[in-house]
């Protein structure tokens, strides 16, 4: 009997144990699944409209998908303040503004928990002590949705909640009106818990049906009758095939890698700098296909620490691009052998080189810094499958 009773003492003191240990192991799991993050607190000048921030770490891997970044949000209970809540490794920022037209240059924190002053472009005091009062609002993690409308539906907006409970994301029918793009949608973030929208416009007298998605970025094409399409990937990327890029870059640059991206909108081809490995292709080429929607590159050796500046290439065509230095290539988007293309770097006259460079950089004022070491800005088109030659010189000081 004292055996029994011995048996069932260690039977229940294993029990608990064991009971006491999940809650600490679920707990250890979210702490785990949860990423750390700060809210940056950021001033800007009063022409500063729409202020984003573009975050990065170290090792170039990127807070957002695309430039400028994410948009702050204005702090109600601190005037002038706008916050944004950063994961805490992306410790490299640029604030910009007026849809990235205006920025500082790279910023690069102890912490991001931090709180930053723009007074201009080249002028930014940043102070690890607070300088607002009360807390940061909580953080709330958010999704994109894009909409294109009918011409006729003026001033779209996006109502949204959450079925069945009925959870409102906006205070008030017809929701907030969405962003208007340069590529023809209108955008606007939502909470991830939103699994139902309406697209409305024209003050809420027109709209969709109720439409319910899951929480992911999504696309929404809505006719004039309300009728809509909807899909989570981008319809006008999705239709152009992938491309090939062939590139010979110089013998010292090694483990030479290549960063694509399209232009203005920022979308990344790849997840972190300095983008993919070139694989060895035929005719001496290193290739990488890549999707047929990007419009720039960028190539670069050496762990990312030397480049070519930005280079814009057309869409949906294979391309050649042989490179002699960071600011030294020639594009084309019919094949050549690499001899060819040398010869068309040695034949090219300097006048066609510097006329070339001027009216690049007239062309790239709105350039977008994407990665963490930004040589210059040069944009190169190759028309009717010419080959195009860019040379310039730096000046030695």
């Amino acid at each position: 009997m004292g055996k029994v009773i011995r048996r069932c003492g260690s039977f229940l003191m294993m029990l608990l144990l064991v009971i006491g240990i999940l809650p600490m192991t679920a707990n250890a799991e979210t702490t785990q699944n949860t990423e750390e993050r700060n809210a940056l607190y950021v001033q800007v000048p009063e022409d500063w409209e729409n202020p984003c921030v573009w975050a990065w770490d170290s090792d170039g891997n990127n807070a957002f998908t695309a430039w400028p970044g994410e948009e702050m949000e204005t702090d109600a209970a601190n005037d002038g303040w706008y916050y944004i809540w950063l994961p805490a490794w992306a410790n490299h920022v640029i604030v910009n503004a007026n849809e990235g037209s205006v920025q500082t240059e790279e910023q690069i924190l102890d912490t991001n928990a931090a709180w930053i002053t723009v007074s201009a472009a080249d002028t930014v005091e940043i102070s690890y002590e607070s300088r607002t009062t009360g807390e940061a609002p909580a953080y709330v993690e958010k999704f994109v949705v894009h909409a294109k409308v009918d011409d006729s539906w003026e001033a779209p907006c996006l109502w949204a909640w959450s079925a069945p409970d009925g959870t409102n994301a906006f205070a008030a029918w017809p929701g907030e009106e969405m962003k208007a793009g340069e590529d023809g949608w209108y955008s606007i973030k939502v909470p991830v818990w939103v699994n139902s929208i309406i697209v409305n416009a024209n003050e809420g007298t027109v709209q969709t049906e109720d439409i319910s998605i899951d929480p992911a970025e999504l696309w929404v094409t809505v006719a004039a009758d309300g009728s809509y399409d909807f899909s989570y990937k981008n319809p006008d990327q999705a239709e152009i095939p992938n491309v090939t890029i062939h590139v010979s870059a110089p013998a010292d640059w090694n483990g030479p890698c290549l960063w694509a991206w399209s232009a203005p909108d920022g979308t990344n081809a790849f997840a972190a700098w300095p983008g993919e490995a070139l694989e060895e292709g035929e005719g001496g080429w290193l290739v990488k296909e890549i999707p047929g929607w990007v419009n720039s590159i960028i190539v670069n050796g050496n762990e990312g620490s030397v480049q070519t500046t930005d280079i814009s290439v057309e869409t949906g065509k294979d391309i050649w691009l042989t490179i002699n230095g960071p600011e030294d290539y020639t594009v084309s988007y019919e094949e050549i052998a690499l001899e060819e293309t040398n010869e068309t770097v040695a034949t090219q006259e300097p006048a066609e080189a510097v006329e070339a460079t001027i009216e690049a950089a007239e062309n790239t004022e709105k350039s977008t810094p994407v990665v963490p070491i930004v040589i210059g800005v040069l944009v190169v088109v190759a028309a009717g499958g010419a080959a195009v030659a860019v040379s310039k010189k730096k000046s030695q000081k």
